[in-house]
């Protein structure tokens, strides 16, 4: 098969590159002797995808087509592997789900290729208000072994990330046995006190999630869950850094005590992210409206109602509130995320042929996708859209 050639410039180094990608992977990546070019990257890795475009993996009505389409979907936004995430409900219904996410994968061998690792958000959270987020009370429960295996079961053995709080009593023997089956457990939706959280990445916990966010409207000063987790050197913070779920100068101080190497961007979007600004009626949240600049609230309140912008959307903004070059807010959003999926979001050879081409306006701080290499074959939006 003859190779792909990629030209282009390394958004990394500022250096024009030449990648040849063969059978799917990156077989070598040389000086470009182009004198500009696109600014190449490798695809994004987004660790917490709850829907996109109207297709929403937490409804009732959730398929294994919902899923083929959200690959495609995040495709087509640079996302070349993302972790379907799935939230608080009844056993029944996880289970459901979890199969669903599994039949999609034996069926449809694009959707498996883009799908790193599923990620559990829930039961296991707090039950109190805020803490919670939007996440149902009813559904709300301990810790359970048995039931993790069934999770496991029904999907295959492709969880990668449970998100849980560590105030439960066998929070501990829970997160050293998921660790023990190769899962990585983030903490978050928590009201745990430092030194539960502390007994947690003790405990083998090396994550959190969308941390500053699902939390109480009234915090003490000192000590809180969001001191004690950045306090934690043993995790890792999964921010939303859409500008909306965290104002620039948290983000800002957030990303200084975490430090860069040591976080990573995801999206959370809902189903409602990508459709037109307007008003809209959903099964968690009721009457909702959608912005133009992404802004997804309940109507008549101030209060968040999801995220519901895209992964390469949060890079300018992250960038903007953080001060900080896109070369160095990128990593954040590739290689970061992409070494806890088995090694992606490089350009190196030996990696998959995952390739972006963005274009940059600097002035603007936003990034925008032009193309898309998966396995080293071009996308398109007609090609992909189910």
């Amino acid at each position: 098969m003859d190779p792909t050639i990629i030209d282009g410039r390394d958004i990394l180094t500022g250096k024009t590159i030449c990648i040849v990608a063969r059978d799917g992977m990156i077989e070598s990546v040389e000086p470009g002797c182009a004198e500009s070019g696109p600014w190449l990257s490798a695809g994004l890795v987004d660790l917490q995808v709850n829907g996109y475009r109207g297709h929403d993996l937490n409804s009732a009505t959730m398929t294994p087509q919902t899923v083929s389409a959200i690959a495609r979907e995040m495709l087509l936004t640079g996302v070349t592997t993302f972790a379907p995430t799935l939230i608080t409900a009844s056993k029944e219904d996880l289970l459901t789900r979890l199969r669903n996410i599994a039949v999609c994968c034996a069926q449809d061998p694009l959707a498996a290729s883009c799908i790193g690792m599923i990620h559990v958000e829930g039961p296991h959270i707090s039950p109190q208000d805020g803490y919670r987020g939007a996440h149902p009370l009813e559904d709300v429960r301990p810790p359970d072994v048995n039931e993790f295996e069934q999770w496991q079961t029904a999907s295959g053995n492709r969880i990668g990330i449970v998100t849980m709080s560590p105030h439960f009593a066998n929070s501990c023997e829970y997160i050293r046995h998921l660790v023990s089956r190769g899962v990585l457990v983030s903490i978050g939706h928590t009201h745990a006190s430092t030194e539960e959280i502390r007994a947690a990445a003790e405990a083998g916990a090396t994550l959190s999630t969308h941390l500053g966010n699902a939390m109480a409207a009234v915090l003490k000063r000192h000590p809180n869950p969001i001191w004690s987790q950045l306090g934690e050197d043993g995790l890792q913070a999964m921010f939303i850094a859409d500008g909306l779920h965290l104002a620039p100068e948290v983000f800002r101080a957030m990303l200084r005590a975490k430090g860069v190497e040591n976080s990573i961007l995801v999206s959370d979007c809902v189903a409602l992210a990508g459709m037109p600004a307007g008003k809209y009626t959903e099964p968690i949240g009721g009457s909702v409206v959608l912005t133009e600049d992404g802004r997804l609230y309940m109507d008549g309140t101030d209060l968040l109602a999801g995220a519901a912008l895209p992964l390469v959307e949060c890079l300018g903004r992250a960038a903007a509130m953080s001060g900080l070059p896109l070369r160095e807010i990128l990593p954040m959003a590739t290689s970061h995320p992409g070494r806890l999926v088995g090694g992606r979001g490089e350009l190196k050879p030996g990696m998959r042929a995952d390739v972006i081409a963005l274009h940059w306006d600097a002035a603007m701080s936003r990034a925008s996708v032009e193309q898309v290499w998966f396995c080293g074959t071009a996308i398109s939006a007609g090609a992909l859209r189910m």
